[in-house]
């Protein structure tokens, strides 16, 4: 299991996480990880809960490009749709139930802003972003991005109870995103009073309340909670009375420690210290984004020393 302090409780639920917001750039999230009583989800190491916002016209979210080294991002919407542009030259909207994974590497460079289309009009915005550790063996390698539409996801439907993977593997499907570890992520949505069985092979598993109310082995949990629950356990998720929807995540366990530093994610002190050296450089592997170069995100004025994220099995 990912490293953490003592557990809350001898149950199942090994700990609650009440998110915090955080500013984007003019826009507010609420952040589950990492958190004091758990910094690490399997392989997750960031998840913002997106919305929901409403946007009068004009507005939108202007995240400006910024870089990133040593993760993969997951991108998915229940609402709204905003443009996704990188230093590969991708140029891709995404809409509710379309999954963006944008792969890191070495490095890349990207920008997510509301259209010019989305603008015209008033909308609206609510998902999740999650970032993804990636293993020594990947963190140094290629950047890449991938986008695979609602209808190339796996659905998995039960009585009254309805799962999406977004990516990796849960209830004997596995999703197309490439994935570097064994890893679940999986948007839920149960009816009143349904009931799901979480898969039980993972190494370690969470939930994120979106909608609703959800109860695990009696303690119940409300939206905007992230629960991370003790590794083997066979557990079920039943929704409250009026239903709920939730994000399912967990999976293998890191093999070492990771150091994070702004938008920077290493096995070695020494790689983020190079990385954000190149970053204020303008350095050949974090180019801005064709189409989206007007303005970026400097360098910014936090501790130098980055902050270690360890992990045991």
């Amino acid at each position: 299991m990912s490293f953490a302090p003592t557990p809350d409780s001898d149950g199942p639920i090994a700990f609650k996480i009440i998110p915090r917001a955080r500013d984007i750039g003019g826009f507010e999230v609420r952040r589950a990880l990492p958190a004091p009583q758990a910094q690490l989800v399997g392989p997750f190491i960031f998840f913002d809960q997106v919305g929901p916002a409403e946007f009068i016209t004009g507005q939108g979210i202007d995240v400006r490009p910024h870089p990133h080294i040593g993760l993969a991002t997951i991108t998915y919407l229940y609402e709204g749709a905003f443009q996704h542009r990188d230093s590969l030259g991708t140029t891709q909207m995404i809409h509710p139930g379309a999954v963006n994974w944008m792969i890191a590497g070495r490095g890349v460079t990207h920008s997510e802003r509301t259209s010019a289309e989305t603008r015209a009009g008033t909308h609206r915005l609510f998902g999740v972003q999650t970032w993804i550790a990636l293993p020594e063996t990947a963190e140094t390698g290629d950047a890449g991005f991938e986008h695979h539409g609602a209808e190339a996801l796996p659905v998995i439907e039960a009585e009254g109870a309805t799962a999406r993977l977004i990516a990796g593997r849960g209830w004997g499907q596995t999703a197309p995103t490439r994935v570097f570890t064994d890893m679940i992520h999986a948007d839920v949505t149960l009816d009143p009073g349904a009931a799901l069985p979480l898969p039980d092979d993972h190494e370690d598993r969470g939930i994120h309340v979106m909608q609703g109310t959800v109860e695990v082995a009696g303690d119940a949990l409300e939206a905007g909670q992230m629960a991370v629950f003790r590794p083997g356990d066979a557990l079920s998720l039943r929704a409250g009375p009026q239903g709920a929807r939730l994000i399912v995540l967990g999976g293998e366990t890191l093999s070492g420690p990771r150091y994070i530093w702004w938008n920077f994610v290493a096995s070695s002190e020494a790689a983020i210290h190079e990385a954000r050296q190149d970053w204020a450089a303008g350095a050949e592997r974090f180019m801005l984004p064709p189409g989206d170069t007007e303005e970026f995100i400097p360098v910014p004025e936090l501790d130098g020393r980055p902050r270690r994220i360890d992990t045991r099995r």
